[in-house]
Formats: structure tokens, sequence, C-alpha cells
């Protein structure tokens, strides 16, 4: 199993993002319906939703934000972007129907200021890029693609900046440890505060430039197995 593998070398993983252990703190964010600070009102308006990462941020000293993986987020009532809605004929008229939206979250959400460096935890190659532009989307996405003895997974950082798929190409070798992108604005990163959304990913099953960050609860089972905790990369939670 691929997770064996990453275990094996974890010790050898470049950090992801830049972070001093003993130093720096990391605030575990919470948004599930047990966090009754956050209203539907906050999540809903960007402007205030960044105020209390922000906020949280300073009034703890930390660094950054973490938290997300194989959360069921009712925070992503936010958007229809996360809504599975398909519309039937039936007597010649068309009624909009809505299956269970899309709420359990597969990666890990770093929060921290724009323009925070993002570096590759091992050698890879470009798997894809894309600029998924729809509202809480990735907006500026990467795909890497990595091999651990004969095995090849993938990795993806998502809500990152325009200016890092410039000039870029599929197949393109990133280095262990390279700075090959950085945390997105809002205008770029799909309307969201800034922070990296990082998955761990074993099988594309076809995607090129996007992957599922978030899919229906009662599915979480099969997602999950195709999704394992970043964690086992990241390496961060240790320091919570």
């Amino acid at each position: 199993m691929i997770e064996e593998k990453i275990k094996k070398y974890s010790a050898t993983f470049n950090q992801v993002v830049p972070f001093e252990p003993g130093k720096d703190k990391l605030y575990p964010f919470d948004f599930t319906e047990n966090n009754k600070d956050l209203s539907v009102e906050i999540i809903a308006d960007t402007e205030k939703f960044a105020n209390y990462i922000n906020r949280a941020l300073k009034m703890s000293g930390c660094r950054y934000g973490i938290g997300g993986y194989n959360e069921h987020r009712t925070l992503y009532a936010r958007s229809k972007h996360f809504d599975i809605v398909h519309s039937v004929f039936q007597d010649a008229k068309e009624i909009i129907e809505e299956a269970e939206p899309r709420r359990l979250h597969l990666g890990i959400d770093v929060w921290g200021p724009s323009g925070t460096k993002v570096m590759s935890p091992m050698d890879g190659i470009v798997h894809s890029f894309a600029f998924n532009n729809n509202d809480s989307d990735y907006g500026a996405t990467i795909i890497l693609t990595h091999n651990l003895e004969g095995e090849s997974f993938h990795t993806l950082y998502g809500h990152l900046s325009l200016n890092s798929i410039k000039n870029l190409f599929e197949g393109k070798r990133i280095r262990k440890g390279e700075v090959f992108t950085e945390f997105g604005m809002r205008f770029e990163n799909g309307n969201w505060p800034p922070h990296l959304h990082f998955q761990l990913i074993k099988d594309m099953q076809g995607w090129e430039g996007d992957y599922p960050g978030v899919c229906r609860y009662s599915e979480k089972e099969q997602w999950l197995q195709n999704c394992p905790d970043p964690d086992l990369i990241l390496q961060l939670n240790q320091y919570i």
C-alpha cells in the first residue's frame, strides 16, 4: 500500500509550507456544526469569513490555521458549487432536483497570508494544472505526480496564485524542496480567504487539473480510500 511506503520515507520529506517547530504554532479550525462561533452570515460573506480566520490566528499567536481532513463541513453551504443539482422533465415541464450535497472534506487546509511559499515535499513532475474559476472552487490548481519504490501517487495544491501556473507545462520536473507556487488571493483562489488545500490522491481516475476536494458523506469510504490522510506527508498535526 502506498500509505506504508509514504510512512517509510516520512523522515525524508521536505516541508510543504515554511514552519519552525518550537517557534511557530498552529490553530486547529473546526468548520463543522460544532463550531458555534461561525454563523451562516459569516460563512457566506468572504470578508467576514476572512476576518474570522485572521482574528483567530492573531489572538492565538499562530502562524497558520489547519484542519479539515475527513471533516463533515457545514461551511460548504456557502456555495452551490458543492451541491448536486440536475433537471428532469415530467409532463413536458423541467423539474429541478437536488441530490445529496458534497460536504465531506478530503484534504487538509493550511490558512495563512497570501503569498505564503509552497514547496514540493519530494521530487515529482507536473501531472496537470488549471484555473478552476468557479465561486468557492480551487482557483489556480497544480497536481504533482510522485513515485516511491515504483508506485505512483499524486499531491494536489489548490487556491494558488495565478502567477504560479504561468509558463507551467505538464511533465515539468519539480525538485524536492523547490518553491513552485504560493497561496493565492481571493480573485484567483475561488473567492476564499488565503489558504492552501493540500490533498493526497492515489488514482486520478482520468481527472486533469482538478479533482474533487469534497464528497458526499454517504460515499465517504470510497473517496477516503483513494485520498488518504494528507498529514502523512504534511506532518503538521503533531504540532497542534
